[in-house]
């Protein structure tokens, strides 16, 4: 009988124990799937939890996109004989006599070079005079200065000629070979070339973005989005900004996965799945597969359509579901879109806060037997 009671009570101990060590809470990663959904609006908490489901998977995919407003679409191409302020020409005059207006003794032919197009749009040439070149093409500056200088020298050959100046220039800095200020010339009036005149774009193209500012308006667009819309390759005009750099956009993993961390994104478009294996996949030993979580902000828009309704105004704060474990978890998985600033969380499994409340058992259990032995020991001697 006092066998038995000494069992009892150290069983009533042991469960008083694990009663405790339940109640202090033992270390883990972040929230168990039930608390989870015990915050859930359903259970007056402050965020829809929502399982994730094919119409689930149409509502949310909706991505921001990327591209140039019409302003920027329709601009026509610069014309590559409009002569613009600022522009450099090279004026060259053949005089008909041996003793010319411009040319040095001996010589029929006076080389006016560099002759740079002011912020009025006027040049000066010598016995010409002071002349409007902007809004003029080469031929009709030509055929200007030709009669300018006609009652003065007879029968003047005059050529004209338009040299890589400062006057239509765009600066392109980021991700290319060689940034810089470059002059919009017949070859680089549109934006794929002057990428290209500028070396080229060196981060990947795959999550390359190139932003694109004149005055007021500014468009952003994907890099490969360039080559398949033609129409985004868009005329260039002078002073515009043009910025390549690496997408921005990244999400934050916790919990049983292989990493915890924030991670960029390294496509456009990111499903569950590929976030997933971006972090080394699930925990083996420790994650629980129908405990997929994506913590997320959604706009009213999504909201109301994610829930077949129409009353949700404002942002909202949206928790979605995921288990692998379902026949089309892992197909849904992949058809779920991961959004910019998403939080990507995986519970563990329920066994693991048992193995760790056993763990701390036999730890404070044998610390206790120590205690006792040393005790024991000592009031023997």
């Amino acid at each position: 009988m006092k066998a038995t009671a000494g069992t009892a009570a150290r069983f009533l101990a042991v469960v008083a124990f694990v009663a405790t060590v339940a109640g202090c809470g033992l270390p883990r990663p972040g929230p168990t799937k039930g608390e989870i959904f015990a915050g859930s609006v359903q259970r007056e908490g402050d965020a829809f939890v929502v399982a994730v489901n094919d119409r689930v998977t149409r509502a949310t995919a909706a991505i921001p996109a990327l591209g140039f407003g019409a302003a920027l679409e329709g601009a026509g191409q610069l014309g590559s004989d409009v002569i613009n302020p600022g522009d450099v020409l090279g004026i060259t005059i053949y005089e008909n006599v041996e003793d010319g207006l411009l040319a040095s003794a001996g010589q029929k032919v006076s080389l006016i070079d560099e002759v740079q197009v002011d912020g009025a749009g006027f040049i000066f040439v010598p016995y010409a005079g002071r002349l409007r070149a902007a809004g003029n093409t080469p031929e009709a500056l030509r055929a200007l200065i030709t009669a300018k200088l006609d009652v003065q020298t007879p029968d003047p050959q005059v050529l004209v000629r338009r040299l890589a100046g400062d006057g239509s220039t765009v600066s392109v800095v980021g991700g290319v070979g060689a940034q810089g200020v470059y002059p919009i010339e017949r070859p680089t009036r549109t934006l794929t070339a002057m990428l290209a005149r500028a070396g080229g774009v060196i981060i990947p193209p795959e999550t390359a973005v190139i932003t694109l500012t004149r005055g007021g308006t500014q468009g952003r667009i994907w890099f490969q989005d360039l080559y398949e819309r033609p129409r985004s390759d868009i005329a260039l005009r002078n002073g515009d900004r043009i910025l390549v750099q690496e997408d921005t956009r990244a999400f934050t993993v916790l919990g049983a996965t292989g990493t915890q961390n924030r991670v960029p994104f390294e496509t456009q478009v990111l499903s569950a799945v590929e976030a997933l294996a971006i972090v080394g996949g699930l925990n083996s030993d420790f994650a629980d597969p129908t405990g997929v979580f994506v913590f997320r902000t959604e706009p009213a828009e999504i909201a109301n359509a994610v829930l077949g309704r129409d009353d949700l105004a404002g942002d909202q704060r949206f928790v979605y579901v995921l288990d692998l474990t379902e026949p089309l978890g892992m197909f849904l998985a992949r058809d779920f879109v991961i959004r910019d600033q998403d939080l990507v969380y995986v519970t563990e499994a329920p066994y693991v806060a048992w193995q760790k409340m056993l763990a701390a058992l036999t730890g404070v259990t044998g610390a206790a037997a120590s205690i006792r032995s040393a005790t024991d020991g000592g009031s023997g001697s």
